[in-house]
């Protein structure tokens, strides 16, 4: 390609966007005439959904929500720590003054973030970031030397991960606090698959997740 053709394919596909932009507005609109003006009045989600940000997985699109109904949050093998202001600003505002009933933490097989940390190189930046991921490795190293099939270990890290970041979740003040004032947000644990297309739902046992790790975190009272 020539240095005019990569131009070329540059502004089409930056003038796509917004074509489809006019043809998604007046779709809502035609359905609803009322759709922008109540979008326009605030937000009012039932979830938060914390996500990888692996560009194949639209958290809507996949669940079927509609624009409103879902506060998101996307990182790098969708991780919870509490060191990341980011996420701790999300998962506060999200519980304290969008009153969420719902917490997802949804992973997906075939996750690079996960794939890399089980690369045993030095990474650079992603160092620090990726060594999350590798303590939940170690925390289940035993269950995990024990798969011998190298994709069935991989799948089940994934799976891990997201558990773990449960865990990270219902460890902080706002989730726990909120709960025992509402009894909301519930914590869930899902994974998609690109093969089907389908959420796998991990089934975290929120009540009994909470009850064990209160021993250490416990944070009900302000």
């Amino acid at each position: 390609m020539t240095e005019r053709d990569i131009i070329n394919y540059l502004q089409q596909t930056h003038d796509r966007v917004f074509e489809n932009n006019k043809a998604w507005a007046a779709e809502k609109k035609a359905k609803d005439p009322h759709f922008f003006e109540k979008l326009a009045a605030g937000q009012n989600p039932e979830y938060l959904w914390i996500g990888c940000s692996d560009s194949r997985i639209p958290a809507e699109q996949i669940t079927g929500l509609e624009p409103g109904d879902a506060f998101v949050h996307r990182n790098i093998a969708n991780l919870v720590c509490n060191t990341d202001l980011n996420a701790m600003s999300v998962i506060n505002y999200a519980v304290e003054h969008l009153h969420v009933k719902h917490i997802v933490v949804c992973g997906h097989y075939g996750c690079g973030g996960v794939k890399a940390a089980l690369t045993p190189k030095d990474l650079g930046i992603l160092n620090p970031w990726l060594r999350n991921i590798r303590d939940v490795y170690r925390l289940h190293e035993k269950e995990l030397d024990a798969i011998e099939d190298d994709q069935a270990r991989y799948d089940r890290l994934v799976e891990l991960n997201v558990y773990e970041q449960c865990r990270n979740v219902i460890k902080t003040a706002s989730v726990q606090q909120s709960y025992a004032k509402n009894k909301y947000p519930i914590v869930h644990g899902w994974v998609f698959g690109f093969r089907d297309g389908l959420l796998k739902d991990l089934k975290i046992d929120f009540e009994t997740v909470l009850k064990d790790i209160q021993k250490i975190y416990n944070l009900t009272e302000s």
